[in-house]
């Protein structure tokens, strides 16, 4: 199989431009490669989800000349994936349920590891609905980045026991990007190095659930004024429908493309044109 590349917005609010980044990263390396771009619209978490947000980020997609090779998958139509992989993972006796709460945790052992305090079965009875938690082995897990170089983590120590399936019913981000990337073929990832972190417990689960390992490319996060993150919870602003080559513009600017300055004034096409067959990743000095 050639290039599988996505960008996968969750539908929380409008398109900003930190996630138009990432999505500008991800096309053009899947563009150059002369591969292939999907989207995935990642609404599992129903209680964050916005009415409407999903349709307008696509439209804007769209408006920004970043067009999809296939259909758009919805993460809560594919419920039934999910399941079959914690099935999967029961029946291999890695995982287990927990009615830990975040304070109990917390009152516990502050914010630090979860402690595995269920993993040789729930202490008390309780009527409480039970989380799912995958069991952490001792291993190192170790990949290379492309932009960030070698990475290792020892999970057991820096994240332990993590949470698949939540208490409400709603699987886990880790599960479900697991399970959807490895469904669509997907064999390289371009995201933000906020989930550079997230990246070792998704392998973890790939060895467990015996699916294959992407390639893997984080860049650099777009901040606000205070070193922020930009997102709905630091209130940043709707990219402009009205601009997008000045704005796609800005975006390989702070990716380091050097476009040239005349593309300010030119037409979509032009501008892919010139930015795809330019897609210098490397360019990119500024790792997380």
């Amino acid at each position: 199989m050639g290039y599988q590349g996505r960008f996968a917005p969750s539908p929380t609010g409008a398109l900003h431009f930190g996630s138009l980044v990432a999505a500008v990263g991800s096309y053009l390396d899947a563009k150059h490669q002369q591969g292939q771009w999907l989207v995935r619209i990642e609404d599992l978490d129903t209680p964050r989800n916005v009415a409407g947000a999903a349709d307008a980020i696509l439209r804007t997609l769209e408006n920004y000349g970043l067009y999809w090779d296939e259909t758009v998958v919805y993460q809560s139509q594919r419920i039934h994936l999910y399941e079959v992989a914690l099935e999967q993972l029961k029946k291999q006796q890695v995982c287990y349920p927990c009615v830990c709460s975040r304070k109990t945790i917390a009152a516990q052992q502050g914010e630090g590891v979860y402690s595995g305090r269920c993993r040789n079965g729930i202490l008390s009875p309780t009527r409480q609905p039970a989380a799912w938690r995958l069991h952490i082995d001792d291993s190192i897990i170790r990949f290379t980045d492309r932009l960030q170089g070698d990475i290792s983590q020892h999970l057991a120590t820096k994240v332990g026991d993590f949470v698949i399936k939540r208490a409400d019913g709603v699987f886990a981000y880790q599960l479900a990007v697991v399970v959807d990337d490895a469904a669509q073929g997907i064999n390289h990832v371009v995201r933000g190095a906020d989930l550079l972190d997230s990246t070792p417990r998704q392998i973890f689960l790939q060895h467990q659930l015996g699916l294959p390992t992407p390639c893997y490319l984080h860049l650099p996060l777009v901040v606000n004024a205070q070193g922020e993150k930009l997102s709905k919870q630091t209130l940043a602003q709707a990219i402009s429908q009205q601009h997008p080559v000045a704005t796609l513009y800005d975006a390989l600017c702070f990716l380091q493309q050097h476009p040239p300055i005349e593309l300010q004034h030119s037409d979509l096409t032009t501008l892919w044109d010139w930015a795809i067959a330019h897609w210098q990743p490397h360019a990119i000095t500024h790792p997380a």
